[in-house]
Parts: structure tokens; sequence; C-alpha cells
């Protein structure tokens, strides 16, 4: 995973890392927002209509390994679940395709982000900082769009339901590209906790739940694909796509156990937003650049620590 070559990105990048770490304090070894997660292992199985969207590895083997992290939000490593600011959640994908290869989805639980670029979310954060949020808010629409979201807390991580904020383009191997946003869905369904009832759980009921879950069986989840129409904006994070698009199952993860030594790798391994892999390519949308760098700035000082 290289860094960017662009200097302005990696200046950006490492603002952002340190706005985060002095809002939610400097943790050694910790991310600097989704500090706080827990990591699965399981298995990846194509649908047949991947095969002919891509060619990328993991959609045309009979079967890949993944890990799967998810986290809440914040840079708080011992933020309790049922805190409202450890939403929304994330998961990480991870397909190991071998040789020290692999390619990653990164998601979170709210199918949009509030800026568009890696300068306009350090801007929303310096506002929040500053106390002059509200007035961002009313400058700055998508913003507010994310705040006001809805935000549930999920019943287990196994119940939640993920969404990759950015676009990315398939390529089959016709040379035909699909830009697509991913969805990844619970087999066990979408099924959220109502505000009073998450004050009645434990700190750490979601890893506690999801370790209970894995001992008792396996935990589900299709990775869906929604496909933009031509004119669909596709380098906006904070722009929706129409809700009748056609929607594509391009698989199954199926994980079965919690990864050894959990803690310990969690902070070596480092997500990359971009796929880097023949079949998947990025967009044109700037905040993917941006994000690889913010992860791999921060994930070099976890290691260091």
């Amino acid at each position: 995973m290289p860094f960017p070559t662009d200097e302005k990105i990696m200046e950006t990048a490492k603002a952002l890392v340190a706005q985060l770490q002095g809002i939610f304090g400097s943790h050694p070894g910790f991310r600097p927002a989704h500090a706080k997660g827990i990591t699965a292992v399981g298995t990846f199985t194509p649908s047949e209509e991947a095969k002919k969207l891509s060619t990328a590895p993991h959609f045309n083997n009979p079967s890949t390994p993944v890990w799967v992290r998810f986290s809440n939000s914040t840079g708080i490593p011992n933020i309790p679940d049922f805190d409202e600011n450890a939403n929304p959640r994330g998961c990480g994908i991870r397909f190991q395709l071998g040789d020290r290869k692999h390619t990653d989805i990164v998601s979170h639980s709210t199918p949009f982000f509030p800026m568009r670029t890696g300068e306009g979310f350090l801007a929303f954060l310096q506002n929040l900082v500053a106390g002059t949020i509200g007035d961002f808010l009313a400058a700055n629409p998508s913003a507010l769009a994310f705040v006001q979201a809805p935000k549930p807390a999920p019943v287990s991580y196994g119940t939640e339901e993920y969404f990759s904020v950015n676009a990315f383009k398939l390529i089959n191997s016709a040379g035909k590209a699909t830009f697509i946003r991913y969805h990844i869905v619970p087999d066990a369904g979408v099924r959220v906790l109502s505000a009073e009832a998450v004050k009645k759980e434990d700190p750490d009921y979601l890893s506690k739940d999801l370790e209970k879950r894995l001992k008792e069986g396996s935990i589900g989840f299709r990775i869906l694909a929604q496909e933009a129409a031509e004119g669909d904006v596709t380098d906006d994070a904070t722009v929706h796509w129409p809700a009748d698009r056609p929607v594509v199952t391009l698989g199954h993860i199926k994980l079965e156990s919690l990864l050894e030594n959990n803690a310990e790798k969690q902070k070596y391994f480092i997500l990359d937003p971009i796929p880097r892999v023949q079949g998947v390519e990025p967009s044109d949308d700037p905040l993917l650049e941006m994000r690889a760098a913010l992860y791999l700035w921060s994930g070099k000082q976890r290691r260091a620590a």
C-alpha cells in the first residue's frame, strides 16, 4: 500500500489524524477513528453475477478467505458500545488473495459521508472543536444531513447493514465498466435497539455478542452492489443514488471464528479503501486517495507504537 505522491493529500491526511487525536485523545497503538473493534474470520463465496461483472480474483475463485473488522466510531478505544457517539458502526472486509496480496472494502452503517473532500471533513472537525459547528452545518447541507441521519445502535454487529460510501468500477472480461456501491446486508436481518433499550446493555455488549454467536455457529452477510445509471454522480460520497437503481448480489460471507491474537493483529493490518486489484478500479471520488493516505499514516503510527 504506497503513500500517495500528492504532497497536499498527505498534508491534509496528517492534519486529519492530528485533529482526530486532538478530539479523542492520543492512544498509541489504536486507530484515530474506529479505535474500538473486533475482527472475525471466514470465507467469501462469489455469485455467478459477480463473475459477469468483474475479473477480480475474489469474484471468480471458488472462495476466498476473509477478515472482517467490526468497529465503533470515535478514536476512544474503550468507548461503551451503548454510547450514541459509537455510531455509525464500521465494517472493514479484507479479501486474502495469497502471497501477501489482498483487497479491501471499507464501509460503515450510514450510507453517505458528511463532506465530499478530505479538506471539507477537516473543516467539519475544526468547526466542531471551535464551537462553530452550527454555522458550518447551516452552510453545508451534506454535513447537516449526515448529522441528522438516524443512527440507532444495532442488536449485534451481525444484525447491522453497512455501506461503502464511495463508488467503484467493476471491469469484466470484455472491458465493460459498471459503477457500483457496495451494500453489506446481514443474513439475520437488520435489527436495532431503541434509545432506551441500548442504555441497559453492557459496555462491551457487541464484542461479547459476536464471540457468543460465533461459538454457537456462523454469521453471514450478503455483499450487494447497487449499479449506477448513466448520469449518476460517482465522485461524491455525500450523494445518494436513486433507490430504483438495480441491485445485484456479488456473493456471501460466512464468518466462523474470531481472529487469533485479535487485539495485537488489529494494530498491524491497515485497511485500504483503494482496491488495487485487477477487475475493480476506484472512481474519481477525491475521498478515496485521502482515506488511503489517512489510514496508511495512522497505521504507521500504530505499528511504531
